[in-house]
């Protein structure tokens, strides 16, 4: 019986801490990261919400490609490389970390994230990670959960056509009153 009940109470707070199945289920939340055209697209119930122009990798290898899992969300992260404190406004990582298990990390290595140059916004600079408008990664963060899928790529393709070859995307079905549903039958 007490096995029993540590199994179910490891379930429960399983899906508490990680509530995202580990294969995105349509309609899921999904991150799409475009490093060709430095966007990033928030796709949530089948639609892309929202397109943001972001900075990637210096060099086209910096920033990893495939599908990566969120597994650390951070509010006013701190930089260990250089010992600046969150909320510094030395502090590179800017206002928000979304940080995803690339490579086998523990998501503290690569992530999205807020930046202290603003103007950096929409090149290749980075050391790998992807930088986001402060206020554009603060609202990104509210939206995505632990456990969120994030897929980098370098294509020509536009965010839409990316989340369509993915299956992200519904095709929306018109909606019928009663009267033209009885007209059809």
């Amino acid at each position: 019986m007490k096995t029993l009940l540590a199994v179910m109470l490891s379930i429960t707070v399983s899906n508490v801490i990680w509530p995202l199945n580990p294969s995105p289920e349509p309609g899921d939340p999904y991150v799409i990261i475009n490093k060709q055209s430095n966007e990033l697209g928030y796709v949530e119930d089948g639609e892309l919400k929202r397109k943001y122009k972001v900075a990637t990798g210096k060099k086209e290898t910096l920033t990893p490609e495939g599908e990566f899992t969120v597994i650390v969300k951070a509010i006013r992260p701190y930089y260990r490389k250089s010992d600046i404190k969150g909320g510094d406004p030395k502090n590179p990582l800017g206002s928000r970390w979304i940080g995803f298990d690339a490579e086998n990390t523990n998501g503290r290595v690569y992530g999205i994230h807020g930046t202290n140059r603003p103007s950096s916004i929409g090149s290749y600079v980075s050391n790998g990670c992807v930088r986001m408008f402060n206020e554009e990664v603060n609202q990104l963060f509210e939206e995505v959960e632990m456990g969120t899928k994030v897929w980098i790529e370098s294509s020509p393709k536009s965010l839409h056509q990316i989340a369509r070859s993915r299956n992200l995307l519904f095709d929306r079905k018109p909606v019928y009153i009663e009267e033209d549903l009885g007209k059809l039958l």
